[in-house]
């Protein structure tokens, strides 16, 4: 199999050119038509990761966030974007990123975290001009019998297993439609107020954002690892739908970024 065989795989529901103009998905080291047996999947990009796919002889990462945003101008041991390359050149290990195009799949990020949560009749909560039913931002679905907000909140927390939830202040409503957008989905907030859902969960909400609710809706952050973190068992199963034989597995390292510090 080559680079580019294993990136059609998840191209196939989630085409490059969904990406945000400010993305840079897709091939991010090595070379398309390079063959490749064996690959490491994961959230993000570390030295520890590269460290675990050379340990585990993988030739190739595919990653939800991508390493390299911004041109590089150098390849020096300054900063670890820059090591991360310099190792998987060295190692001949290929780097694939796979992310707002899987953000905005209808059968992307999203989806799998409604999924996780139980929700049904799914429906794109910011849906694209160009291919409304299949390309947009967020979710919007509904659960089959409503429950309590200290419910709902329990029930995320046991989902995304997060330690803390941030939220707004609670309205008294039960919760039933549910609004959701895995990672960063504050622009998206408008639209689950406009279409009348009882939560929105969705990660890195600023703290002026939390007065914007009015009561009208509760507002999650569930955190951005924890509420993109099924990214990863999505991948592996579009490619091991496609190419049943492929080697691909979820990287054990832990690359979340944020930590959490509880008293209880």
């Amino acid at each position: 199999m080559t680079v580019k065989d294993i990136m059609s795989c998840i191209t196939e529901i989630a085409p490059l050119q969904w990406q945000e103009d400010y993305d840079n998905a897709g091939l991010q080291v090595g070379d398309l038509n390079a063959e490749v047996h064996k690959a490491l999947i994961a959230l993000d990009v570390t030295e520890e990761l590269v460290d675990e796919a050379i340990a585990k002889q993988c030739d190739l990462i595919v990653s939800h966030h991508p390493l390299i945003f911004r041109g590089l101008k150098h390849l020096t041991p300054q900063t670890y974007i820059e090591r991360v390359v310099m190792k998987a050149i060295k190692h001949d290990i290929a780097i694939v990123s796979m992310h707002t195009n899987l953000d905005n799949s209808y059968l992307g990020v999203s989806r799998v975290l409604a999924d996780k949560l139980g929700l049904t009749n799914l429906h794109i909560l910011q849906p694209s001009t160009d291919e409304p039913e299949l390309c947009g931002a967020g979710m919007i679905g509904e659960f089959g019998q409503q429950m309590k907000e200290i419910d709902f909140l329990n029930l995320v927390a046991d989902k995304i297993g997060s330690p803390c939830l941030k939220h707004s202040a609670l309205t008294g409503r039960m919760i039933k439609k549910v609004a959701l957008c895995g990672g960063s989905g504050t622009p998206f907030m408008s639209d689950a107020l406009r279409q009348k859902a009882d939560a929105y969960l969705t990660a890195d909400i600023k703290y002026h954002d939390y007065f914007v609710p009015e009561g009208n809706i509760l507002l999650v952050d569930g955190g951005h690892f924890e509420t993109e973190q099924f990214t990863k068992e999505l991948i592996k199963v579009l490619i091991k739908k496609k190419i049943p034989t492929f080697a691909a597995e979820i990287a054990e390292t832990n690359t979340n970024a944020v930590h959490y510090f509880c008293t209880k």
